[in-house]
């Protein structure tokens, strides 16, 4: 079909890759699946057996210094880059761009990222590239504050993420107050399609790059840790999930296994009859790639999201990077996420910085960040 588009939104989305031919095939999938439980998986499901989660040795052990060294070495050789989800816009900070909030001393959220790269270079000797994932929201602003970052230390790269446009109930292009057409990011699950599609995948794997760091521009203590990826590369792991101890509340993705295949999960699509509380560990969104594994073709499912935009219901079809893990092997370590150690901290909102912020604080001076 044709979409009428002005000159305004058809610029948008040319810019951001979007994908006329998809747009149509997912609203035409929707409205077929209307009353259709959506994503809901199908096959054998079972927990995780105790011999799925791994943990690092104690720290400070021999074992730990040696895969610490192991880490180490890899950094310094050139080997290992930071990749930053950085695609959101922090409503509730008032609307700015997520990454470039303060959080401390007039640092931001991508200034605390960026500093954790440099500690880990500087201390090899070595350069980490950090490669940041914005989205039509952020482009601009992140561009702009990162055009100059590039020193002995680290190389900042910013690539977009995909757009498309957001749906009303019925089906329809859904329009804002303005009138035009309300656009979004299509989830984190682009990473391996945006990274591909930047050249900067494959630009990282000319030059001898093995495994890519991932996590949350809002997770501030998922830090470069050499001993962690001394662990993944000599366990030749493909993707290595950080799992942590789940609290009362915490809702998310969880490591299970589907038909024998262990792979992340997300919450709304384990059956109902599927007991969630049974599996004491949830996915943090942190995850290491092995290079060549990220540069895998993999056709990841779109999902419908309902959501509230100017306080009427949207849908937007989001794809998950978790959803790697079912055609990618996966390794899953257990980390803990309080204390110095910690490395689970989100923050979603101003009270959360607030109440998070002294954690934080004293994770990343234990590690030399600040």
């Amino acid at each position: 079909m044709s979409l009428a588009f002005d000159d305004q939104t058809r610029t948008l989305l040319q810019s951001f890759g979007f994908d006329l031919a998809l747009f149509d095939k997912l609203r035409d999938q929707h409205a077929s699946a209307q009353g259709s439980p959506s994503g809901i998986l199908q096959g054998h499901i079972t927990p995780p057996t105790a011999d799925d989660i791994s943990s690092l040795p104690s720290v400070g052990s021999s074992r730990y210094i040696e895969l610490e060294e192991r880490g180490r070495a890899a950094i310094a050789a050139g080997e290992i880059a930071s990749v930053v989800l950085a695609g959101g816009m922090a409503t509730r900070f008032g609307g700015v761009v997520k990454a470039a909030v303060p959080v401390h001393d007039g640092m931001s959220f991508l200034d605390l990222k960026l500093a954790d790269a440099r500690r880990a270079a500087r201390a090899t000797r070595g350069r980490i590239p950090v490669f940041v994932m914005t989205s039509f929201a952020t482009h601009a602003v992140l561009d702009r504050l990162l055009k100059d970052v590039d020193d002995d230390w680290v190389e900042a790269r910013v690539f977009p993420q995909f757009v498309s446009v957001r749906l009303d109930p019925s089906g329809d292009v859904f329009r804002g107050a303005d009138g035009r057409p309300s656009p979004y990011a299509m989830g984190h699950g682009d990473l391996p399609f945006a990274l591909r599609a930047s050249g900067l995948l494959g630009e990282f794997r000319a030059r001898g790059g093995r495994a890519l760091c991932m996590s949350n521009v809002d997770n501030l203590t998922a830090s470069i840790d050499p001993a962690l990826i001394g662990w993944h590369l000599e366990g030749e792991q493909r993707i290595t999930v950080e799992v942590t101890d789940k609290n009362p509340g915490d809702k998310g993705g969880a490591p299970a296994r589907v038909d024998g295949v262990l792979q992340i999960v997300e919450g709304f699509r384990f059956p109902p009859s599927f007991d969630q509380d049974g599996i004491p560990v949830f996915n943090t969104n942190t995850l290491t790639f092995d290079a060549d594994a990220l540069d895998t073709p993999c056709e990841l499912d779109f999902f419908a999201v309902r959501k509230r935009v100017e306080e009427r219901e949207v849908i937007q079809f989001e794809r998950l990077v978790g959803q790697l893990t079912a055609f990618i092997e996966s390794a899953y370590l257990r980390v803990p996420r309080e204390g110095p150690g910690g490395r689970f901290h989100p923050v979603k909102d101003p009270d959360e910085l607030e109440s998070r912020l002294p954690d934080i604080l004293v994770a990343l001076k234990a590690r030399g960040v600040l």
